[in-house]
């Protein structure tokens, strides 16, 4: 009878080796393909814009970023997102890729949202129409108010009344592309509401205005006399007592608000008799609504004027203002300043 052999020991030895080695292996691939991933990008060795579209999937933003020449394999990307668990949280918008950026960074920058931040302007000073057409026309903003009313816009934005003259902030906004004028208008009309309800509680008593619009209102009138911060203050004063006194304000930004596109850049004597609702030289106390974007200054002062008994002023030769509190001396400041008159009248003035 032959004698059994016996059993070979390799059978059994490899599968076991095998499969000891198998989480060894693919330790070494996932170390290797992060390895890879966190190298820098050759496409970034300069800073760059890159867009992702709106309801754009992975595979189409893995597909732009080879195009533009940004990452290698698209492939590579894709199973990056979907080994994290990220393949549907990357954000839509403009992005700014930094020079030495790796795929890592890419994604983690994608999923975070940071967006390329615009900025935009609004000046104190500026007409509502002037500060709408800066929004609209800066790059990225997405214009939804094209051809709208003061009305219309007024509705969108939530406001009472016909038109939203003076009721949004002038500072700086940072946006991203695809922003609506919608929203950033109703940024800083928030901006203007957050402003106001800082400064209305500390207004000075017993002035003659009824409300913060009333406030900013004057404010904005002072936004435009001032020729500098020095004489904001002055001039409230001067509006606040006239409205105290039942006198009418005479503001020539008023009259020129009013004359819209029919003002020329000369006012005359026939325009300051124009019936409007802004012209304070017909009509007694303040306008309906602001006639500009006043800033924090103009509405300080508007509400804590500088003490003194001022009733009248004129621009003077030193870009500024010559205040007067009788209407002899003020007539006289006119003659000197804008009438150029040789009567002694600027040496009086020049002696006070």
């Amino acid at each position: 009878m032959k004698e059994e052999e016996a059993p070979s020991q390799s059978f059994q030895f490899r599968p076991v080796f095998a499969a000891a080695l198998l989480p060894v292996i693919a330790l070494f691939v996932l170390v290797s393909i992060e390895v890879q991933f966190n190298r820098p990008l050759p496409g970034l060795t300069e800073a760059r814009v890159f867009t992702i579209a709106p309801g754009a999937s992975l595979t189409e933003l893995s597909r732009n970023l080879h195009e533009q020449g940004i990452i290698g394999q698209p492939w590579l990307f894709n199973a990056l997102a979907r080994f994290r668990g990220l393949e549907n949280a990357v954000r839509e918008g403009e992005y700014r890729l930094p020079a030495g950026a790796t795929s890592v960074d890419l994604l983690v920058l994608f999923v975070s949202g940071e967006t390329l931040q615009r900025r935009l302007a609004l000046i104190e000073g500026w007409t509502f129409a002037e500060a709408l057409a800066a929004i609209q026309g800066s790059e990225g903003v997405k214009v939804t108010l094209a051809g709208a009313s003061g009305k219309q816009i007024a509705e969108a934005m939530g406001l009472a009344g016909d038109a939203p003259e003076g009721m949004i902030f002038p500072d700086t906004y940072f946006y991203a592309a695809g922003d609506s004028d919608l929203d950033l208008l109703l940024r800083a009309s928030t901006r203007l509401q957050q402003v106001l309800g800082e400064e209305w509680p500390l207004r000075e008593p017993d002035l003659p205005l009824a409300s913060a619009y009333e406030a900013l209102i004057l404010a904005s009138i002072v936004e435009k006399e001032a020729a500098g911060p020095d004489q904001r203050g002055l001039i409230a004063g001067v509006f606040q007592r006239r409205l105290g006194q039942n006198m009418r304000l005479q503001s020539d930004p008023t009259v020129i608000y009013g004359l819209g596109d029919a003002f020329d850049g000369d006012l005359r004597r026939a325009d300051l008799e124009q019936e409007t609702a802004f012209n304070t030289y017909r009509i007694d106390g303040l306008p309906p609504t602001p006639i500009a974007l006043a800033s924090r200054d103009s509405i300080r002062a508007a509400l804590r004027p500088t003490p003194s008994e001022y009733l009248y002023f004129v621009a003077d030769d030193q870009g500024g203002h010559y205040f007067s509190e009788t209407l002899e001396e003020h007539n006289a400041a006119v003659d000197c300043y804008q009438r150029n008159r040789d009567n002694g009248s600027c040496e009086n003035l020049n002696s006070r």
